[in-house]
């Protein structure tokens, strides 16, 4: 029995006295614990590591003592599995140096055996689990499809993903080849993290905010609802699609537990577009995390009483920024902690 349920409360919609609180990148780089295992360890041994990963996931627990530990992962973690080649470079970020462009290029990539590619993820979850000893819950995470063919595509990371959106309005035959390989890679991939241990999972659509409304329905949200239909009579499915206010509505019906909602989305805004029934998370803009740490519980006091303190959780709109104080992420976790109606 988990000693702290507030965060699977607030997703099935219970009434709780407070709203729970984590971070998203609350494992990683603004910590001094993790920045210690970064010199020693690259990117992917840290992801590959069950030790390592474990070790980062419960750090922010240890110090803070959020309501919810998300393990230390990535999304491309997925296309690594699928036989296509992810570096990370330093100072620059993912780099394939062997991107998909072609029908041709599809040939080789498969849907793998989760458990022979990716059974370092299980073993993490496995051992994170003993070490947070049901103090709270563990969140499993995955990028959307749209999110990992961007990334497949292009090659790298983009401001416009330019290549990724060629292949799908030229090739949208060989996009949609992918984008299948990739969910149905992904719904293997939750339910065996499901079955490790994780308590609830979430969706990354971090890149569904470059597609118009219409493109988004057909390139991202359809591969999406496929993974909440398959995921959610096992766990709760959290759907973050940033800068996808726009398909708030459909998100609401998707099946999904919650919806995360990024920072350019007002509170009252994401509860009309959502009708009102269904849990939000977010959604502090991370930079407002270089604000002073009582201007920091000033806004978050606020953005709970906005968003209204059952059928939410509190957050950050996106993952949390690598320079930011320690002690203003701790005037983040304690304003929510310390909130009265």
């Amino acid at each position: 029995m988990l000693k702290n349920d507030l965060f699977l409360r607030a997703l099935k919609g219970e009434t709780v006295d407070r709203p729970p609180v984590w971070m998203m990148r609350q494992a990683g780089r603004y910590l001094p614990e993790f920045m210690e295992l970064k010199h020693k360890y690259d990117f992917f041994t840290r992801c590959q590591t069950p030790e390592l990963a474990s070790e980062i996931t419960v750090q922010p627990i240890r110090r803070y003592g959020m309501d919810a530990a998300i393990l230390f992962s990535d999304i491309l973690v997925i296309p690594q599995a699928m036989n296509i080649e992810v570096e990370m470079k330093p100072n620059f970020g993912p780099y394939l140096p062997k991107p998909i462009r072609t029908a041709k290029d599809l040939e080789h990539v498969v849907v793998p055996d989760i458990h022979d590619s990716l059974g370092y993820v299980l073993d993490a979850i496995k051992m994170t689990k003993e070490k947070l000893n049901d103090e709270v819950p563990l969140i499993g995470f995955a990028g959307s499809p749209w999110t990992i063919l961007c990334y497949c595509v292009q090659g790298q990371g983009s401001k416009s993903f330019d290549l990724a959106k060629g292949l799908c309005f030229s090739d949208p035959k060989t996009a949609h080849i992918l984008l299948q390989k990739i969910t149905d890679t992904t719904i293997a991939y939750l339910k065996e993290k499901v079955k490790a241990g994780c308590n609830a999972v979430q969706v990354f659509d971090s890149w569904g905010g470059m597609l118009s409304p219409v493109d988004y329905q057909e390139f991202s949200f359809n591969y999406i609802q496929q993974i909440v239909d398959a995921l959610k009579d096992m766990a709760p499915v959290i759907v973050f699609g940033k800068g996808c206010w726009f398909a708030l509505k459909e998100m609401a019906n998707s099946g999904a537990a919650a919806l995360g909602v990024d920072w350019t989305c007002s509170a009252q805004n994401a509860r009309y577009l959502t009708g009102g029934n269904i849990t939000l998370q977010g959604n502090f803009d991370p930079a407002r995390l270089l604000s002073p740490p009582v201007e920091i519980k000033r806004m978050v006091t606020q953005m709970i009483r906005e968003f209204g303190k059952d059928k939410y959780v509190v957050n950050l709109g996106h993952g949390i920024l690598p320079h930011i104080p320690l002690e203003n992420a701790g005037a983040f976790i304690e304003a929510v902690k310390e909130y009265k109606e």
